[in-house]
Order: structure tokens, then C-alpha cells, then sequence
């Protein structure tokens, strides 16, 4: 026996981003009872991003701003809003979903799954302090800040090497910095970076610290040859060293990939009937705030179909 509430809805949302707040508010025009759910305060990571200038409509605006708006939208249309839920348990394989917290138990025709992923981050001294001061995650987002500036990209592969020819359209110089003496990015890739002239290579180097005062200044790296440090004077390093999914709740239920990004069709629908994902959560080949809010569009539109069906079906 249990003593936590049980709430029903038609949608359940998990992730409060752009696709989360997308799919409410598509969900909840549907006339679908509607909750959002979140382990954290609502916005999701563009709410760290200090600005964006690549959303239409918005021709420069905080992230933090942005995702207000978005909430703002969604409010709107009365959907139920759980930030800092804490998710102990959740089961998308049964008809009726259901997500548990701490204090009560969801259950839900349909889930959309808007969790985002993470940055793998250097962890080192002075990265976390400097995000959004110098310490960026997505050159397209924040490149155009940097222009006429020194830059540094960390790591090795496809992503890498084409955020760093990226970030040559505005900075003055631009260091990748890889800590073996080959990049595993494709060789057609590799060809055109080498004959990039705002492009310097500094191989068999690891960071090891980021300084500065209100912004980056330094970033000390370690020569992994000889053992000694180095010390690059820049304006900004972004890490692209891979991307974490947020889907640790759902490991076992559902089709992911090898990187562990959620399998999804043209609609938004997963391995499991009425489960649909959104957003950075899944594989997809551009992680932006406006693709994001298409996904979620996409799937809340999908959800209502399912739920149509659904109840057909039962009547």
C-alpha cells in the first residue's frame, strides 16, 4: 500500500526546455491534460546561456529571458507544473505510463520525453566558474560573440574540428587542442582544418586549469610529451569532447543508440507505444533551442493522435 496521491493526465512531460514547453503547449491546445515535470527548476539548459541571437523573432535575448517566455506561453493553457520532482521510478512499458516521486504517483496515456543531454565537461579548476564568461559548450550559439577574438576548441573528433572552422568565421585565432598526436575525425574533415590559416594545432596536450579575472583569460594545459605546462593566452574555450544524454531513468525500456541518444521516427515516437521523445534527448543531427521546439511540436501533435487511437480503441 502507498499514501502518495495519484494524479492522472493525458500528457505527461518530462523535461521543462524548449521541447518540454513546446509540447506543453501544443499538448495542452490539443484540449489534453497536461503536466510538465522536472528534476530541476524549470528553462533547462538554455537558461545558463547568457545570449542567444539564432532564435527567430528574438534578435538578441538571454537564454534565461527566453525560457521565461517560453513558461510564460505555456502557462497560458493551465498546464500543471512540477519543477525539483525528484523521480524515483518510472515505468513506460505498461498502457498507462506511470512516473513516481517522492510524494505521488503520475500516470499518464502518453510520455514525452524532453530530458536534454549534457556537455561532457573537462572537469578541471575553473571551468564550471567561467560558463557563460568564456566557457562555452556550442560554438553556434555563442561564436558571433567572439569576434576578432582568441579562441580554443578541446578535443578531437568530427564535432570538434568543424565547431573550430566555425569559429573561424569570427575569431581571429582559433587553437584545437587534442591530447593524442591523431584526431579520430574524418580525414576529409582533418584535410580542410590543416589548410585553415586562423587554425593552430597543439597536440599530446591536456587542459588543466582555466583563469581570468571577470572572463577567461589563460588556459593552462599540460604537454603530456615532456611533462611541462603551457600557458594560452585566449578569450574563450569551448569544450567538444562528446554529449551526455539525460536518460538514466529510462535505460532498459527503451531503443537508444550507441551514444545513448533515444531512437525516434519522423513523429517523435519511440520503441514503446506511447512514448515519444523531443529535443536534445534524442538522435538527431542539430541541437538547437529552435530544433528543440519543433521536436516537441512534433511530438505532442503525435501524443494527441496516439491518445485518439487510444481511446478508440477502449470505447
Amino acid at each position: 500500500m502507498t499514501d502518495k496521491k495519484i494524479l492522472n493526465y493525458d500528457v505527461v512531460i518530462l523535461g521543462s526546455g524548449p521541447a518540454g514547453f513546446s509540447s506543453a503547449i501544443y499538448s495542452a491546445r490539443g484540449n489534453l491534460k497536461t503536466a510538465i515535470l522536472d528534476i530541476n527548476m524549470f528553462g533547462g539548459q538554455p537558461s545558463n546561456y547568457l545570449e542567444i541571437e539564432n532564435y527567430p523573432g528574438f534578435p538578441v535575448i538571454s537564454g534565461f529571458e527566453l525560457m521565461q517566455k517560453f513558461e510564460e506561453h505555456a502557462d497560458k493553457f493551465g498546464i500543471d507544473k512540477y519543477p525539483m520532482a525528484e523521480i524515483l521510478k518510472i515505468n513506460l512499458i505498461s498502457e498507462i505510463k506511470e512516473i513516481e516521486t517522492a510524494d505521488t504517483i503520475f500516470k499518464a496515456k502518453a510520455i514525452i520525453i524532453a530530458t536534454g543531454a549534457q556537455a561532457k565537461k573537462l572537469n578541471i579548476k575553473g571551468e564550471s566558474e567561467f560558463i557563460g564568461r568564456g566557457v562555452s559548450y556550442c560554438a553556434v550559439c555563442d561564436g558571433a560573440f567572439y569576434k576578432d577574438k582568441i579562441l580554443a576548441v578541446v578535443g578531437g573528433g568530427n564535432s570538434a574540428l568543424e565547431e573550430a572552422m566555425y569559429l573561424t568565421k569570427f575569431a581571429k585565432k582559433v587553437y584545437i587542442i587534442h591530447r593524442r598526436e591523431t584526431f579520430r575525425a574524418d580525414k576529409i574533415i582533418c584535410q580542410r582544418t590543416c589548410t585553415n590559416k586562423k587554425i593552430e594545432f597543439i597536440m599530446c596536450a591536456q587542459p588543466i586549469e582555466i583563469t581570468g579575472n571577470k572572463c577567461v583569460e589563460k588556459l593552462i594545459l599540460k604537454d603530456l610529451k615532456n611533462n611541462k605546462n603551457i600557458d594560452l593566452c585566449l578569450d574563450g574555450v569551448f569544450p567538444y569532447i562528446g554529449c551526455t544524454p539525460n536518460i538514466d531513468k529510462f535505460i532498459g525500456q527503451i531503443k537508444q543508440n550507441a551514444d545513448g541518444y533515444i531512437e525516434t521516427d519522423i513523429n517523435m515516437q519511440t520503441s514503446v507505444e506511447g512514448v515519444f521523445a523531443a529535443g536534445d534527448v534524442r538522435n538527431t543531427p542539430l541541437r538547437q533551442v529552435i530544433t528543440a521546439a519543433s521536436d516537441g511540436a512534433v511530438a505532442a501533435n503525435s501524443a494527441a493522435r496516439y491518445i485518439e487511437i487510444l481511446t478508440q480503441v477502449t470505447a
